[in-house]
């Protein structure tokens, strides 16, 4: 029997983002996307375990990857394979948390579309002919999440843990996905996480930004069925 897939959303995305993929694997594999509720990366967490089969392969984008990630430290051994998505491993920079305020404000203030400009500069994303769709879906996706959903999960970024432990522990297959055009999460980051995880594969799509589900769609998805038809983990005793 095939795995489940559970998908997880970045920042004030929902399962749109993930929408080529979910096209592509749901023919193999019982695929679910879950929100991300709550007001902290815990409750996140908690709330899509509650939900989740009682074993399954995930995969987050941002946001979302941390969010994944703090469920293999809670839960490792539901956890049968990990994605990871133009993630961050590392507690948000200081400088990064303060630069969040003024578009917080902005938010506070009812210049919602402005921050979301700011939040996704058309720089983030690779520079095709689709870049300003792309984030124009991006924007649709975080007017609808709102400002107090853009607010709570901005706190979340600002507050996220470090990560690092819970990856270098990690002995599960494992995926990490960049876009070399990416200002947000970096391509040396992804590198970086990587090479945390002992049977981690590193994807760099150079005709990709902050959104390469979106941007390179079937370049995702293919790497996507080689993770999935991965040796399955090791059981270490």
């Amino acid at each position: 029997m095939t795995e489940s897939l559970v998908f997880l959303p970045g920042f004030l995305a929902d399962g749109r983002v993930f929408a080529d993929q979910i096209n592509d694997l749901s023919r193999d594999h019982a695929v679910m996307v879950a929100p991300l509720k709550g007001v902290s990366l815990a409750e996140m967490a908690d709330y899509v375990l509650a939900v989740a089969p009682p074993k399954f392969a995930l995969a987050g984008h941002d946001l979302g990857a941390s969010v994944a990630t703090e469920m293999l430290r809670r839960a490792p051994g539901r956890v049968t394979r990990l994605a990871l998505i133009s993630a961050s491993a590392q507690a948000e920079p200081p400088n990064a948390a303060a630069a969040r305020e003024p578009r917080m404000i902005k938010a506070k203030t009812g210049r919602f579309g402005e921050a979301l400009l700011e939040e996704l500069p058309s720089t983030a994303l690779f520079d095709s002919p689709h870049r300003h769709a792309i984030r124009d879906y991006w924007l649709d996706m975080a007017m609808e999440a709102g400002a107090e959903t853009y607010l709570t999960q901005s706190r979340i970024l600002q507050r996220r843990p470090d990560l690092q432990n819970v990856l270098r522990r990690a002995r599960l297959p494992a995926l990490v996905i960049g876009g070399v055009a990416d200002t947000i999460c970096p391509a040396r980051r992804q590198d970086f996480i990587a090479q945390l995880m002992p049977r981690a594969q590193l994807v760099l799509i150079e005709k990709a930004g902050h959104l390469p589900m979106l941007e390179a769609p079937k370049t995702v998805s293919r790497a996507f069925r080689t993770w999935l038809e991965a040796e399955a983990p090791l059981v270490l005793r």
